[in-house]
């Protein structure tokens, strides 16, 4: 796949596209209740999309049927909306994301997060907690790597101090802009040889999914729905993120990232829409 450098108007036209995102997220953390159909919060991703004059660039990428992936307990990634009800106790990732067209280009943007339905249930908060830790120690590296590399270092190191859990392997992280995956790809765990170095105008996902069990997966029977082997519950988490000169920029976050980085001592810069 093509690494694509963005320049500040291109960069501009993705942070309303991540915006977007931003905005599908917080209806559907809204939405997420005991007894809510996944196909009625799908609808949602299409009702907000649309009233942001946007589309969503999941529905029918590569044959996938919906507007949004959401993955339930065992589910890693993938997951289609069904007549399925949430219930108490359950974990749930929503990956989504939504394109704008400006200056004759679609731009894309992509993030996903996780929430637990219910309260008390700390084992699964822990979880969604330590792999929304290992993305903001992913971002963060960014903003000083010399190589993509440095990325998937960082989640991992942050994975293996902070919990017992699985970082799995086989699914990545990508580049984005006019095409929903670009190069270069983004591994969420160390991997050998020589990465793609880091330059200004890079816009990255990172995404890393992480399991309470063994990181040995499944492909469900629908092509798509990625499962643990073992049963155990998942969580996943990603923004996508910019490359400046000066820094980096969560374009997918309201703040820009600025509460995740916090705790990494990392300020970002905020890109302004066109």
């Amino acid at each position: 796949m093509r690494v694509g450098l963005k320049n500040a108007a291109e960069m501009a036209y993705m942070r309303e596209a991540g915006l977007v995102v931003a905005a599908i997220h917080k209806a559907l953390a809204d939405a997420c209740a005991p007894g809510v159909r996944l196909r009625d919060l799908d609808h949602v991703v299409g009702e907000v999309t649309a009233a942001h004059d946007a589309e969503p660039n999941f529905l029918h990428y590569q044959g996938f049927p919906a507007n949004v992936c959401i993955s339930v307990n065992e589910e890693i990634v993938h997951g289609i909306p069904s007549d399925r009800k949430l219930k108490d106790g359950d974990i749930v990732s929503f990956d989504c994301g939504a394109r704008i067209r400006e200056d004759g280009k679609w731009w894309h943007g992509d993030a996903a997060f996780t929430t637990v339905v219910g309260d008390g249930y700390e084992e699964l908060e822990d979880l969604s907690r330590v792999t929304e830790g290992s993305m903001w120690a992913g971002i963060a590296a960014l903003s000083a790597a010399r190589r993509i590399n440095d990325i998937g270092v960082a989640i991992d190191q942050y994975v293996a101090e902070n919990s017992p859990y699985g970082l799995i392997e086989g699914y990545t992280g990508h580049g984005i802009g006019n095409e929903l995956h670009e190069g270069p790809t983004v591994y969420n765990y160390p991997v050998r040889g020589r990465s793609e170095k880091v330059k200004p105008g890079m816009v990255l996902c990172i995404e890393p999914m992480v399991v309470a069990g063994d990181i040995a997966t499944d492909v469900l029977a629908d092509d798509w729905t990625v499962v643990t082997k073992d049963g155990s519950p998942s969580a996943h988490w990603e923004h996508t993120v910019a490359v400046l000169p000066g820094g980096i920029s969560v374009l997918t976050a309201f703040d820009s990232g600025a509460a995740g980085l916090k705790d990494f001592d990392v300020e970002p810069v905020v890109v302004t829409t066109a």
